[in-house]
């Protein structure tokens, strides 16, 4: 990943619409001089538009000539996205006309935009705190509607709340232990020693809540992997088939027909999975179907969730119990396929068991809801519930709350107030880096690049 260093001050301009022919393209300029390049390239007199207003208009080459007719919207600061002076302009779809029109935006003296670097202006300019800058790129990168109704009450500032929350909680009884580091002598006692110590459990305790959370919150960000598994000839295509309601895995009743991994994106149980389809697993003497083999046990072991068919027409083979052997209960979901021809040969003792037929489409609502109940083990989070989804923000948490049991053991031990004291500020330094109040430039640097280009 590149890290591209952004400069305060700047004009930015960028075409912030995915590229391609398309009925509009939205080109965006920010910064102080955005009014003036706008009016050196726009047929209406720019300066002396309102703010939040629409003007339809003509974007002209240095001669005069028009380049395309344009809708052109102002933003004055602070009142825009940015909180800097900010114009839209909307032209035709196209690559063409549309990077014709952002040539003539910056040799008309703006600068071409780095990756998130108007939501960095966004951040520089208080109109988002760290933490809600992060959200935005969740939120055009959202893969599900969990994910997107994370995303959206991050941006809205719900985890900023709550950390902030934390922030003022602890600030308070930072603010008598530094007085007893100030003043040792003056007998100062502003709450009990159980008052602070009950105050800091009670702060611990909700950070350890919040941190208890990143699981789910991955899950619902990064998504998780589903991958099927079994001998060959188990029903694995006819599955992943059944799943995606699409012919996409060839299925046949020659053994070694899947002999790579087949990835598919897969919306289910309010979660993105990539769902992989693997070779079947066997003993072989064919080199191309080794391969697939072992690229099978290999995303057995990384997988998140692993569905391990079984033919519920024969009885198990060798094959059949090397994979029971292998697949970890905890992660792994038993299912006996093809009761359609017959019931299963023999009861298992697995902590995850459903029966099906891939072929008839039996079993495929109990199949989802299983899959459902092994990744939500407590149960889905609610629309309202704060996660935590980046692990920038769980280190940073983490920290903070080892922090925090290091000054409630200080004190319980009486260790030097000046000790104590230090372990608290860096708790709360550890705190204010979520939200962006005391980071590096490099570290504000590595999380916009990441950001797409014009956001």
């Amino acid at each position: 990943m590149q890290i591209h260093q952004y400069k305060k001050g700047s004009t930015i301009a960028a075409i912030a619409t995915p590229p391609g022919e398309g009925a509009i393209s939205v080109i965006r300029i920010s910064g102080p001089q955005a009014i003036s390049i706008a009016q050196k390239i726009f047929s209406g007199p720019v300066a002396a538009y309102k703010t939040h207003t629409a003007h339809y208009g003509q974007v002209q080459d240095r001669q005069g000539h028009s380049i395309d007719h344009v809708l052109l919207l102002v933003f004055r600061a602070p009142r825009s996205y940015t909180g800097e002076e900010t114009v839209e302009i909307h032209c035709h779809g196209g690559s063409l006309v549309t990077r014709r029109v952002l040539e003539r935006i910056v040799e008309a003296g703006a600068q071409p935009a780095l990756p998130g670097e108007f939501t960095f202006q966004a951040f520089l300019n208080g109109k988002v705190d760290l933490a809600q800058a992060e959200a935005v790129q969740q939120l055009i990168a959202s893969k599900s509607e969990l994910a997107r109704q994370s995303a959206s009450l991050q941006l809205e500032g719900a985890l900023s709340k709550k950390i902030r929350q934390f922030q003022l909680d602890l600030t308070q009884s930072a603010a008598i232990l530094e007085a007893w580091v100030d003043f040792p002598e003056e007998g100062l006692e502003f709450a009990t020693m159980d008052e602070i110590l009950g105050t800091l459990e009670e702060i611990c305790q909700r950070m350890r809540r919040l941190e208890a959370t990143f699981d789910n919150g991955k899950a619902i960000h990064e998504g998780l992997t589903l991958c099927l598994l079994g001998a060959p000839n188990v029903g694995k295509s006819s599955l992943m088939n059944a799943l995606l309601g699409k012919d996409r895995a060839i299925v046949t009743d020659i053994a070694g027909t899947t002999r790579d991994l087949i990835e598919e994106d897969l919306r289910l149980a309010g979660l993105s999975f990539k769902l992989l389809d693997t070779a079947g697993i066997r003993e072989t003497e064919e080199r191309i179907e080794q391969e697939g083999i072992r690229r099978s046990r290999s995303a057995m072991e990384s997988a998140d969730l692993i569905l391990l068919l079984l033919d519920a027409s024969r009885p198990l083979e060798p094959n059949d119990r090397e994979l029971l052997a292998a697949a970890p209960q905890g992660k792994t979901l038993l299912i006996w396929n093809k009761i359609d021809l017959a019931p299963p040969p023999e009861d298992l003792a697995w902590d995850h068991t459903i029966h099906l037929s891939a072929k008839e489409g039996q079993g495929l609502e109990q199949l989802q809801s299983s899959i459902e109940r092994m990744v939500w083990k407590k149960g889905p989070p609610s629309k309202e519930e704060v996660v935590i989804s980046s692990l920038r923000h769980y280190q940073a948490l983490t920290e903070a709350i080892q922090h925090c049991e290091t000054v409630i053991q200080g004190l319980r031990q009486n260790v030097s107030p000046e000790f104590i004291a230090f372990d608290m500020r860096s708790c709360l330094h550890q705190l204010g880096t979520i939200l962006g109040t005391n980071v590096s430039e490099d570290i504000l640097s590595s999380i916009f690049s990441q950001f797409c280009l014009g956001k």
